[in-house]
C-alpha cells in the first residue's frame, strides 16, 4: 500500500516505513539510543530527500524515545538531574547546529556533508566501543575483578554537584560538553545522539550502564524536539505523514526493545550496537566509493 508523502514529494509503501519505525524503536529501547544514526541512512536509501530525512527522523526519535523512558522509569533507571544537565548543552548545541544546516543548505553541501559526518563518527565509535566490549566481555568470563574507577580529568573540574542516580561526584560541565556536540549531531545529521551520549556516559563521566540507557532517553526528547521545531520553522522540511507512521512504529517497536535488553548482559548490549554502528558505516562508506548508477540526473522544477 503507497502512500504519498507531500513535503518529501515521493509515493513510498506505508507497511516499508512502520517496518523502518519498529526496527529503531526496538533499538531504542534495548540500548538507549535514538535510533537515527539508523533510520535517516535507511530513509536515504528508500529515496527520501536527506534533508527532509534528517528533520523528520529527529522527529521519530520523540516518540520511540518517550516510550523508551516510560518503560525505564518502571525501573527507576532515569537520572533526571543529570539528563537536565545534559539537556541544557544539548538544546544550545541543537541551535548551534540548525544553522550549520541550513547554511551548508544554501551551499548545497548538505547531502555529502551529512554523509561524511555518518562515516566518520559511526566508524570511529563503532570501533572503539567494539574493542572495548570484547575486552570486557572476555575480562568477565574469566572472572577477572572489576577495576576500581580512577579520578580522571572530570573529578578535577570546578562546579561539582552530586548525582544520586549516578552515585557520582562530578562537575555539571563535562556533561554539557556532552549535551551540545550531540545537540549538534541531532540538527545536523538527524540523530538522537545516543551513539554518542551513550559511551560518553558511560567512559567519560563514568555512569553506571543501567541508568545511562533511561537517562541517555529523557536527554534525547528534549533535544530532538527542540530540533524538529528548528527544522519546521527554518526548512519547512518536517513531512507529517512520513513522521506519524515512523512514530506509530518507533512506539510499539521501544516496548518490545526494552524487554529484550533485559536479557543481555552490558558487554554484549555495547558488542551488539558497535556491530550495527559498523555495518552502517560500511554500508555508507561503499557508497561514497562506489560509482553510482547514473552518473547525472535531471530534475524538472515545476511552475505553478
Amino acid at each position: 500500500m503507497n502512500i504519498y508523502l507531500p513535503i518529501a514529494e515521493i509515493s513510498v509503501n506505508a507497511f516499508t516505513l512502520l517496518g523502518l519505525g519498529g526496527l529503531v524503536g526496538i533499538l531504542s529501547g534495548m540500548f538507549g539510543v535514538g535510533g537515527g544514526f539508523l533510520l535517516t541512512p535507511l530513509l536515504f536509501f528508500i529515496g527520501i530527500p536527506p534533508a527532509v530525512a534528517v528533520a523528520t527522523g529527529a522527529n521519530q526519535i520523540v516518540a520511540s524515545s518517550v516510550s523508551g523512558v516510560l518503560a525505564h522509569l518502571r525501573r527507576r533507571t532515569v537520572d533526571f538531574k543529570m539528563g537536565i544537565v545534559l539537556q541544557i548543552g544539548g538544546l544550545i548545541g541543537a541551535a548551534f547546529g540548525v544553522a550549520v544546516f541550513n547554511y551548508l543548505k544554501s551551499l548545497g553541501q548538505v547531502d555529502l556533508f551529512v554523509t561524511l559526518c555518518y562515516v566518520v563518527f559511526l566508524g570511529i565509535v563503532g570501533g572503539l566501543m567494539f574493542i572495548e566490549s570484547v575486552n570486557a566481555l572476555r575480562k568477565s568470563k574469566r572472572g577477572a575483578p572489576p577495576k576500581r574507577k580512577q579520578r580522571n580529568w572530570v573529578h578535577k573540574m570546578p562546579f561539582k554537584t552530586r548525582f544520586r542516580t549516578s552515585q557520582l561526584y562530578i562537575s555539571v560541565l563535562p556533561p554539557i560538553l556532552v549535551g551540545f556536540l550531540v545537540g549538534i549531531l541531532t540538527a545536523v545529521m538527524g540523530v538522537g545522539g545516543g551513539f554518542i551520549m551513550v559511551p560518553a556516559m558511560i567512559y567519560v563521566l563514568g555512569i553506571p550502564t543501567k541508568v545511562v540507557i533511561g537517562t541517555s532517553l529523557f536527554q534525547i526528547i528534549t533535544v530532538t524536539s527542540a530540533t524538529t521545531m528548528l527544522h519546521a520553522i527554518t526548512n519547512q522540511t518536517v513531512d507529517i505523514v512520513l513522521a506519524v507512521l515512523l512514530l506509530i512504529g518507533g512506539v510499539v517497536g521501544a516496548q518490545f526493545g526494552t524487554r529484550l535488553g533485559t536479557y543481555l548482559k552490558a558487554e554484549q548490549l555495547r558488542i551488539l550496537l558497535a556491530v550495527i554502528v559498523l555495518a552502517v558505516c560500511g554500508k555508507l562508506a561503499l557508497d561514497l566509493l562506489l560509482e553510482p548508477s547514473e552518473l547525472f540526473s535531471v530534475s524538472i522544477l515545476k511552475r505553478g
